[in-house]
């Protein structure tokens, strides 16, 4: 479904979208040498009581960032933090399975999670299929360049696995230093996703404005799934009370209406900008009953939950997969203080 007579409100950071790279970004060479990984070393985390460095990647947050994944109390990007997202997932987690719910890992929590004993981190070998695209040198910043162009692919292989993995293109890089990301048969090192848990449909969506989050229930109540979200900012806010869920789109176009939504850079002219996941709104759309506003995926997973929208409830884009086979047209998403 095309939605060229749709326009929404909401799009990318305030600030416009970064130049992507073709392939994942390379480390500096004047910068501090980060701790490398290896599956053997995630695999083997192992949580012994001590506090968490939330400043610093380790092995044991990336391996509770993908057990959380894989039950959808989604920590956004997996990055190898112990960020706010993973803490908001993690208290989620606790408090659906009864436990104290702070948010903090302990023995208990950590006994629950690791009653998943597959391995969390594999090889993957990339294939001639991945090498396909169509893929795209580099995504403008400009909507009016992006308008130009048919789609707004993923800009290379490395971009495309990095998502499809749910990994943050940093980590994958660091994983997979001297990886040909353009030649089959390659071998890099991924996040081993689960089978997600069927949780069936969602009757109502929340999203929280002082959490940065959304949690799908069901029609008892109970908790589905859970996702770090970007909102609205005081500035450009994201819409208040409860709301519809009128159409559900994959793969939607965007278009661009200065007059109605917002101003990017010096486009004062409608336009209307392709589909791809690296377009303004992402993979899906969910568009509510009120005009212009819906919840939606991204082409910058790393600042989900860290950052402002331009009113809408932004969600990483296989995150907005996942609710999006959870809700239908009627189902009630309330916005929360």
């Amino acid at each position: 479904m095309s939605l060229s007579r749709l326009s929404f409100a909401c799009a990318a950071l305030l600030l416009p979208f970064a130049v992507h790279a073709a392939e994942p970004e390379k480390p500096a060479t004047d910068k501090p040498a980060e701790e490398k990984f290896t599956a053997e070393q995630i695999n083997a985390a192992t949580f012994d009581g001590a506090e968490i460095k939330a400043d610093a990647r380790s092995a044991l947050a990336i391996k509770v960032q993908v057990l959380l994944d894989g039950q959808d109390f989604s920590p956004g990007v997996i990055d190898g933090y112990f960020g706010d997202n993973v803490t908001k997932a993690l208290a989620a987690y606790e408090e659906t399975h009864g436990l104290q719910a702070d948010g903090k890992l302990d023995k208990e929590t950590w006994a629950k999670l690791t009653a998943d004993t597959a391995p969390v981190f594999a090889t993957y070998t990339i294939t001639d299929e991945d090498l396909k695209g169509p893929f795209v040198a580099e995504i403008p910043a400009d909507y009016a360049e992006m308008a130009k162009l048919k789609h707004l692919s993923f800009t290379g292989a490395g971009e495309m696995l990095a998502e499809r993995f749910h990994m943050d293109i940093k980590l994958m890089t660091l994983l997979n230093p001297d990886a040909n990301w353009g030649k089959a048969g390659t071998q890099i090192l991924v996040a081993s996703l689960r089978q997600r848990p069927e949780t069936g449909m969602a009757a109502k969506v929340t999203v929280s404005r002082g959490t940065a989050s959304l949690k799908a229930l069901g029609a008892d109540g109970k908790l589905l799934a859970f996702f770090p979200v970007t909102v609205g900012s005081d500035a450009l806010p994201s819409p208040t009370g409860t709301h519809k869920v009128k159409v559900v789109v994959h793969n939607p176009d965007y278009s661009y209406r200065p007059d109605v939504n917002f101003k990017q850079g010096e486009n004062s002219k409608n336009m209307q900008i392709p589909p791809g996941p690296n377009g303004p709104v992402g993979t899906v759309w969910i568009g509510l009953d009120k005009p212009t506003y819906g919840i939606h995926g991204t082409a910058e997973p790393s600042p989900i939950g860290k950052h402002f929208s331009h009113g809408c409830a932004r969600l990483t884009n296989w995150d907005a997969e996942t609710l999006a086979r959870m809700v239908e047209t009627g189902v009630t998403v309330a916005f929360e203080d």
